[in-house]
């Protein structure tokens, strides 16, 4: 008899509305932006924290138990046959695929996927829009996607094709990677592995987290979002997901901290100076769409806080930082080395 789970799954990421809806805003003021002074001589780099490593599988090749009966986030009921060809629509779940021991099933993937693992694996989107004939073309017996992937035709295309399209929720901070891994693994028929995985990223977490340098002040941290080709310059607050990696790695979120109540708020200068950030968190292609240091030191009210004086910038890559799975441990330990670090260090 087919096992069931059933989970309450949103429609549509929050993070990615919240994102959405920051960029129309952002997109209708004339907030210019680039970061801090061309670096001085012996000016401190940014302290990159994107350092990857091998994803373990937590089991050696486990033997799926099918057929499992789930519900999707898109309120359809997915009856998961066949896993012997995955086709993964998102990088977190590649992850949780490859730590469960299935990564050998995976076919294809999206741009998300960055880990050296799945590089030889194709790619099925063409930027972050999937590709039904690229996702077909790799005969997939399942397609793992998260809410907010699309267009919507490319999914009726799948689904009209007769393959399983199973829709996971995102998960919205660092509490929610059991859940997640623990959904995959039941999908996939592999919950035994699942509670395995989710009892050793909670343990690696807490080992990472004793790294924390203890009786000292926590530093303030801001998470830019920033896409200097679109003119796009937005400050996270509560709920962005990288408020969670903050306070994780033992900072304040400075968004938080400062009562911005959207996840993402378009940045001005007064927005920048009333956070004052000890330390300036960005993506690495966020700081490369702004041309780098260079660029980034222009943004107005930027120089005039903290982490402008000290030119204290970290960055992390981008499936790393939000991506909620098996290596949310390592993004986590390598903010900590970014954050409890001396200001002189980061060269």
């Amino acid at each position: 008899m087919a096992a069931v789970t059933r989970t309450v799954m949103p429609h549509r990421s929050r993070r990615a509305s919240a994102i959405l809806v920051a960029l129309v805003v952002a997109a209708a003021t004339t907030t210019s932006a680039t970061l801090l002074h061309a670096p001085a001589a012996g000016a401190a780099a940014p302290a990159a924290t994107s350092e990857t490593e091998r994803i373990v599988p937590v089991v050696d090749d486990p033997t799926p138990r099918l057929p499992v009966t789930v519900e999707s986030a898109d309120d359809r009921t997915i009856t998961v046959t066949d896993v012997s060809r995955v086709v993964s629509l998102n990088g977190s779940l590649s992850e949780v695929l490859f730590a469960l021991g299935l990564g050998d099933r995976l076919v294809g993937r999206d741009v998300t996927t960055t880990f050296d693992e799945a590089k030889r694996v194709p790619v099925v989107t063409r930027a972050h829009d999937v590709s039904a004939e690229s996702v077909l073309s790799r005969r997939p017996t399942l397609v793992l996607a998260q809410v907010g992937n699309g267009p919507p035709a490319a999914f009726e295309q799948l689904r009209a094709s007769g393959v399983p399209v199973l829709v996971f929720e995102e998960p919205e901070s660092i509490q929610g990677i059991g859940a997640r891994e623990m959904a995959v693994a039941t999908a996939l028929g592999v919950p035994d592995a699942g509670v395995a995985l989710r009892a050793r990223t909670r343990a690696e977490l807490r080992t990472v987290q004793q790294r924390i340098p203890k009786g000292v002040d926590k530093p303030k941290v801001a998470f830019l979002y920033m896409r200097g080709q679109a003119g796009v310059y937005l400050i996270g607050g509560k709920g962005s997901g990288a408020d969670s990696m903050i306070e994780a790695a033992g900072g304040i979120d400075a968004g938080s901290k400062m009562g911005l109540t959207k996840s993402f708020t378009p940045i001005t200068s007064e927005a920048l100076v009333a956070a004052a950030p000890d330390i300036i968190l960005m993506t690495t292609t966020g700081l490369a769409s702004v041309g780098g240091i260079d660029g980034l030191v222009e943004i107005p009210g930027i120089a005039q806080t903290p982490a402008g004086i000290n030119r204290r910038i970290v960055t992390q890559e981008d499936g790393l930082l939000f991506s909620f799975g098996s290596r949310t441990p390592e993004a986590v330990a390598a903010l900590i080395r970014g954050f409890h670090r001396s200001p002189r260090s980061q060269a």
